[in-house]
Parts: structure tokens; sequence; C-alpha cells
């Protein structure tokens, strides 16, 4: 694998969807309120992260590959601070729309003693107008062209409609690289002709209307889903029970968790839908690159909060196995 590390920078990775805004309040509890039997939060520090896609984008750019993100924030003051969150990470503003008097994305989690007490939402979660629409059309052009792989990172805030996410899957089969997505909601008929998508274990339940806690959950609606959806692949992420492969014509393979202890879970999925395409677009096969973002995964969630992985700590975890 080491040689397709080494490929990272090499890289151009086109990540297509909902930008966010990750805001985090860390503080202490020491009370209850007296106004409510609700835990009184001194608040000491705040940090600011890339979250949704611009998360997945800060991942790439942390394993050395080159990202363009493709994505809408708000006129606000919001939008500048996603601007300056992808400036440090070295990925560029250029491609993203800016939609006048719609909301950037933000969510503020509130944590105290390493414990998240509250998450507060901004959001706007209707389609954008047809202008944006079309400008975000103009910006998956010029992304697509310039990638060797596309993501389309769905949070279902708007930004990912039917049109925009059809018109990127044929985009990308024009320029013939592979297209993965990290889907949202039950009906994945909208994803047709992507390559690959990466549901965790509930969102897979839900787009074949299995209870979540049948048995064989996963080989079951793992198998379902690659007979209904016209898709090549499917990488369904398990927690701590690892993620599972399915392949059209080809048997299943599960990679079980390699994570010693799950600390935070928050933009794990970001992570890893990053490894996957980085990967690809370096030259692994499938298999290869879902261990790599197993291997992710696992190092991912023992950390606190929206976090990503360098190239050298990946590198790191693969000279350390014996």
């Amino acid at each position: 694998m080491s040689s397709i590390l080494d490929n990272f920078h090499n890289t151009t990775v086109a990540v297509i969807g909902d930008v966010m805004l990750d805001r985090y309040w860390w503080g202490s509890v020491s009370r209850i309120s007296p106004e409510a039997p609700v835990p009184v939060v001194k608040i000491e520090r705040m940090t600011l992260a890339a979250g949704g896609a611009a998360n997945v984008a800060a991942n790439i750019a942390a394993y050395g590959a080159n990202c363009i993100l493709v994505g809408v924030v708000g006129d606000d003051d919001a939008a500048s601070q996603i601007r300056q969150v992808l400036k440090e990470c070295g990925i560029s503003d250029q491609n993203l729309v800016t939609a006048a008097g719609r909301p950037s994305t933000v969510k503020t989690r509130l944590v105290a003693h390493s414990q998240q007490v509250a998450r507060i939402d901004q959001e706007d979660e209707m389609s954008c107008s047809h202008d944006v629409e079309s400008e975000i059309l103009d910006q998956v052009v010029l992304a697509v062209s310039a990638a060797n792989v596309v993501v389309l990172s769905d949070y279902a805030k708007g930004i990912l409609s039917d049109r925009v996410i059809s018109f990127a899957i044929e985009c990308a089969k024009e320029a013939g690289v592979k297209v993965l997505v990290d889907p949202k909601g039950k009906v994945y008929e909208k994803y047709r002709g992507a390559s690959l998508l990466t549901p965790n274990r509930r969102e897979a339940a839900e787009a074949v209307n299995l209870d979540e806690n049948a048995s064989d959950l996963v080989q079951t609606a793992g198998i379902r889903l690659l007979e209904s959806v016209d898709v090549d692949a499917l990488l369904i992420t398990e927690g701590s029970d690892g993620m599972s492969l399915f392949r059209k014509g080809e048997p299943s393979v599960h990679l079980p968790a390699l994570a010693r202890a799950v600390f935070d879970v928050t933009g794990a999925g970001d992570t890893v839908i990053a490894t996957l395409a980085t990967s690809l677009g370096s030259g692994a096969d499938l298999e290869s690159a879902a261990k790599l973002a197993n291997i992710a995964a696992g190092l991912v969630v023992e950390r606190s909060g929206t976090t990503t992985l360098t190239l050298a700590e990946l590198k790191q975890h693969l000279n350390d196995k014996p």
C-alpha cells in the first residue's frame, strides 16, 4: 500500500456537496441551573472546523492530495469563517457558490468535560433556487474536468438535488472517472450510475425497509441494494463492527474495526469516503482502498471532535503493523 500512499500528492479529488461549519464551544460544568434542570456550562474556548462536504475536502487535503470543493454558502459571517477554515486547510474557496439570503450551514456543539452537552443547528434544508443551482452545475463541470475521482457528499441540506446528482454523475462518466457517494435518505435510485455508495448500517437498513435489529442485516441490505440500485459497489460502515464491501459478481468482504477505543464518531464517515476517494484516485483497487479507509476510520474515532488524519499518520500506522 505504500506506493498508493506515495501517489496521494499527485491525485485530484472533486468534492461536491453540503458544505458546513463545525463550531465547538468547549467548557466545564460545576452546577445545575436554578432556572431549569440543565447543566450550566462555563465556556473556556471556541474552535472551528470544516464540516460536511468541507470535512471530506479537509481530510483529502490533509493527505497531501489536491481537492476541488463545490458547495454553497450564504452571504453571512459564517461563510467568512468557512472560507477562512478552508484556507487554513489548504483548500480553495473559488468553487463555492454564494446564495444570498440563504444561511450558511453551521453545527455548534457544546462540549463539557469531553462530553457533548447539546448541538445547535443553523441551516436551510430547502432546495436552492434555479439560478444558484445553475451556478452549481457550472462549478461541477470545472471540478470534474480536473479530477481523478469525484465524491458526492450528501447531507440533505438542499445542495445535491436530483438534477445536480445526475448531472455530476453524467459528467464524471464522460470524463472516465469514478463517482463515490455518501448517500442520504431512503431513495438511492437518484444515485444510479455511481461507482460506489458508502451508507452506514442504519442508512442501508432504511434504504431497503429493514429493521435495524434484523438478523444478518448488513449482508441482506448489501445484496438487495446491489440488485436494486444501478451502482458498481457498496461499502456499508458498521461502527464498532467495521465495514463490509459488496461488489457485483463477487463475494462480500468484511473488514473488522481497528479502533482500540471509540471516543468520538463525529466525521468518521467523511474520513472513510475521503480515504477511499484519494486511494482510488491514486491507483488503488477497491478492496485495497477499503482497507485503507478502515484503518483511517479506526484512527479518527479515537479522537475528539471533527478531526483529520495526515498522510504521515496513516503511513506510521502501516509501518507499525506487525
